[in-house]
């Protein structure tokens, strides 16, 4: 795929041209470069990433006791769970037994 120079949109391929279909921009193709490119039809893939095991899961963490294993640190995140007036829950998830609870305000 190729942008045109110009005005920024993609360029079509006729014959040996790339021809810009918006502005009427016109560059010749380099075939021996465009063979060297990697599609994403041609790249392998990778299979999936297994990161359930991984420590940091984006999250900030905080000093907090887990009620199911007493593990003395958990990850959080705030969420709107309530009306738009009231204030944002904070959910909690151990970083030892993955257990999950939120901090009620009350």
């Amino acid at each position: 795929m190729k942008f045109c120079d110009e005005c920024g949109s993609i360029m079509h391929k006729e014959d040996n041209t790339w021809v810009c279909r918006s502005c009427g921009y016109e560059a010749s193709r380099d075939t021996a470069a465009e063979q060297k490119m990697v599609t994403t039809q041609a790249q392998e893939d990778g299979g999936i990433v297994d990161i359930s095991e991984a420590e940091d899961r984006g999250l900030p963490s905080t000093s907090v006791v887990c009620p199911n294993c007493d593990n003395d640190r958990a990850y959080w995140y705030m969420q709107q769970i309530r009306s738009a007036d009231e204030s944002e829950t904070r959910f909690f998830i151990c970083t030892e037994c993955e257990h999950r609870w939120r901090e009620d305000d009350h």
